[in-house]
Formats: C-alpha cells, structure tokens, sequence
C-alpha cells in the first residue's frame, strides 16, 4: 500500500532508480532497490508498507531497465500507484529544472514537491493534464479505434485532452465528433486513473451513440468499428482504465 506523506525523517530506505522512463530492476526482480543511505540528490517519495521510499533520478538508463509501461504490465495491479508516482515525478523533476518564467536555475523543495526560483519567486508544482476516456457504445456493440501508435491489431477506447475553459462532459462530446463523427446521447462517468505518459490524469466515462455511421480523422483514428461483445480485437493491457471500462460494459452485458 502507497503512503503518501514524503519521508523526510529518513536518511536511509528504498530506492526507485530511474531513466529516461525506464526503472532499474532490483535484485528481487522488482522496482524497489534495498535500502541504502539516500544522497541528497535523492528525492523523498512516499512509504510504500510503511517502508521509506526515495527516487533516483539517473542520467541514463541501463540496456536491461524496461519502461514505465513494462513495469505496469507486469507488476501487480497494486504496484501501480508507486510506480505511477514515480514516473510523474520523475518526469517533472527532469523538465523543470528551470523556472518556467524567467529562466533561472529552479531549486527542490525539501517539504513538498515543488521547485522553487529564487531569482522571481515563482514556484513550480507537479504537472497534472486532464483528459477524458471513452467507450463509447450502442445496444451492446462497442465502438473502438486504432491510433497510428497501437501495435498491431490493437484497438481501444477513445481519449484526448481537456481544453482550456471545457468540462470534461463538453470534451467527450467534441472528441467523439471529432474522431469518429458521432453525436453521443446520455453520458455516464466511470471512475479516473493517473495515467504517468508523461503526466496525465485520465477521467473515464460511457457514452451512448446515437447512430452507427463512422467517419474517423485518419489522423489520431486510422480506423474504427464496432464490435459485438463476443467477437472482439486485441484490447488494451489490464493495467488501463481503457481496459476497464471495456470489461465493465461486457460484465453489464453478461448480465442482462
């Protein structure tokens, strides 16, 4: 379980080593390195089981680190959190070293996560993008699509960002048009999910279609269908909220 106070207290626990993405595999084949005295270089990151956890952020990444998403696939779905975590604040660590508004050196804050300028005072905090994530269906039929960027055979619910002065209701709408050309009916919110790619929280929700007629982008959408709960694609991994909301609607259809 992740506590998340920073262990400040603590000059010794474990380390998270991380890269360009990519985690540094322990002995014992998971994230968390043994305990070791922490540098201060280092930064406090929470308890996980109580244990003091701190994050190394490196220079390079070793041949043999797999990346964030590696690690989520693999590692129980309760590791998530932690690693989550440690990806974001690794990310943020490695692009604000700077101030964002006048261009000084930023300095690390020892009692949060913040970056701090001593040149204009501006203060820095971790960065947090909301989008939203839909599956979007019809009866029992799920609409999924491909991005340029899936592997092969892939297919997945559809997402985006959350612009400047919209509700999260007003993107679902616009990003359903605007992908696939649908109008969408009644919308219901499922649940969120940090999603750490770099730095994004992702809002999921169901929406009903008001017709069946596709007409996809061919930009971020390089095809699209729908699907009937008993002949699907390959789906997204089991770590996502994508995933979940897929199996939410099938275990609804199930059990009508």
């Amino acid at each position: 379980m992740l506590r998340r106070d920073l262990p400040l207290e603590h000059p010794t626990g474990r380390v998270i080593r991380l890269a360009e993405g990519r985690i540094a595999p322990a002995p014992d084949g998971g994230v968390l390195q043994p305990a070791m005295p922490w540098t201060a270089a280092m930064q406090p990151l929470a308890y996980w089981h109580e244990e003091p956890v701190a994050l190394s952020l490196e220079e390079r990444a070793g041949d043999d680190w797999p990346a964030g998403s590696d690690w989520l696939a693999r590692l129980p779905e309760s590791h998530f959190p932690l690693v989550s975590t440690a990806l974001q604040v690794g990310a943020w660590l490695r692009d604000h070293r700077f101030c964002g508004r006048c261009g000084a050196p930023a300095e690390r804050l020892d009692a949060e996560f913040a970056m701090h300028c001593h040149a204009c005072g501006h203060r820095n905090y971790p960065r947090i993008s909301p989008c939203i994530i839909t599956l979007v269906t019809h009866g029992d039929a799920l609409l999924l699509a491909r991005s340029p960027r899936f592997p092969p055979g892939r297919y997945s619910t559809l997402a985006g960002f959350i612009e400047p002065g919209e509700s999260a209701e007003e993107a679902v709408r616009r990003e359903i048009f605007e992908e696939v050309g649908l109008a969408v009916g009644r919308i219901r919110y499922f649940r969120s999910q940090p999603w750490p790619f770099p730095h994004s929280l992702m809002l999921g929700f169901f929406a009903e279609a008001a017709s069946r007629r596709i007409r996809i982008d061919g930009e971020e959408i390089v095809d699209a269908a729908w699907f009937s709960p008993h002949r699907l694609p390959a789906l997204p991994p089991l770590y996502s909220i994508s995933r979940a909301l897929i199996e939410t609607h099938l275990a609804e259809v199930a059990a009508r």
